[in-house]
């Protein structure tokens, strides 16, 4: 008995038809999602794409003062490697990154705060907070290096109350970094704090009824609800504090200033480009730097993104 072969549906038909030779069904909308891309990808290779590549190359060269380069090959990073002042400058940003991600456990229990119900100007708090991520950084340097003067500070003048002896914050050397780590956590609360306040708010709050049924502690809640569910936006944090503590600079340049005899200790690795690059005219070290910097930064992203798998939950 002869088996009638199977049907096909129209669609499936209308498929096999417009089946090229390479097994394809071709895109109906053709270059139009191109189209509406294209400025987009031209803007990205002409301000970033194009500098970056730009930069790798001046790595390899040396300039004069009044312009034109020389191709040098591997000199520049050389020398540079062998001066002793890239280790010191990538621990001072590296120490300083470290107090901003300390930051984030401040800023979860600053949120968690904000978000109990009932809290009467939750939303005027909040604002406070945020001010400082919006001001200037010039501006918050400059009003901190007021409040750690050693001479008329208000920091020591409130220590003298209690007997503390003066503290030199910004001349002496792993003091002056500690004291830049507290203004980068001052100023980078109002953030986390509006980005943890979101991921609070899409908690429900029947978890938290439950876990009080169940004799949990807040500290207990705030352990086993609150972080686990947090945790994509307490790694967006993460992977943003990491970046934007890499590219310390204006702190160190105002607070510190150029003066100062402990400069040289407490430069990050922005200051040492700067360094280089403008006030020592070597633009080619300076691009060495900037791309050592680059690689840093993705070095340090990609080992977030690996880690995160192990801890990360989006339940």
């Amino acid at each position: 008995m002869t088996q009638a072969p199977p049907s096909r549906s129209p669609s499936s038909t209308t498929a096999e038809g417009k089946r090229g030779r390479s097994g394809r069904v071709p895109n109906p909308d053709g270059m139009w999602p191109w189209l509406f891309v294209l400025p987009t990808l031209i803007g990205l290779a002409i301000f970033y794409f194009w500098p970056v590549i730009q930069t790798a190359y001046y790595s390899f060269t040396s300039w004069g003062v009044f312009g034109g380069s020389e191709f040098t090959g591997l000199k520049n990073w050389i020398d540079l490697l062998a001066s002793g002042e890239v280790p010191r400058a990538l621990i001072n940003t590296l120490l300083y990154t470290a107090m901003l991600l300390l930051g984030i456990p401040i800023s979860i229990y600053i949120a968690s705060l904000l978000n109990r119900p009932g809290l009467r100007f939750a939303a005027f708090y909040r604002v406070l907070f945020f001010a400082p991520f919006v001001s200037m950084q010039a501006a918050i340097a400059l009003v901190w290096g007021m409040i750690f003067n050693s001479q008329y500070g208000v920091l020591n003048q409130f220590l003298g109350l209690f007997g503390i002896p003066t503290v030199y914050w910004t001349s002496t050397e792993w003091v002056a970094l500690i004291a830049i780590g507290i203004v980068g956590i001052w100023a980078s609360l109002g953030f986390n704090i509006i980005i943890l306040g979101a991921g609070l708010r899409g908690i429900s709050p029947e978890m938290y009824e439950a876990a009080r049924i169940d004799g949990a502690s807040n500290w207990r809640q705030l352990i086993s609800i609150t972080v686990p569910l947090l945790s994509p936006s307490i790694f967006f944090l993460t992977v943003l504090s990491v970046i934007h503590g890499m590219e310390l600079f204006d702190l160190i340049f105002i607070m510190i200033g150029e003066s100062n005899p402990i400069k040289g200790d407490t430069q990050s690795m922005v200051s040492l480009f700067y360094r280089e690059a403008f006030i020592s005219n070597d633009k080619g070290t300076g691009a060495a730097i900037a791309i050592l910097l680059m690689l840093i930064i993705g070095l340090l992203t990609a080992i977030q993104f690996w880690v995160q798998r192990r801890w990360l939950s989006f339940e």
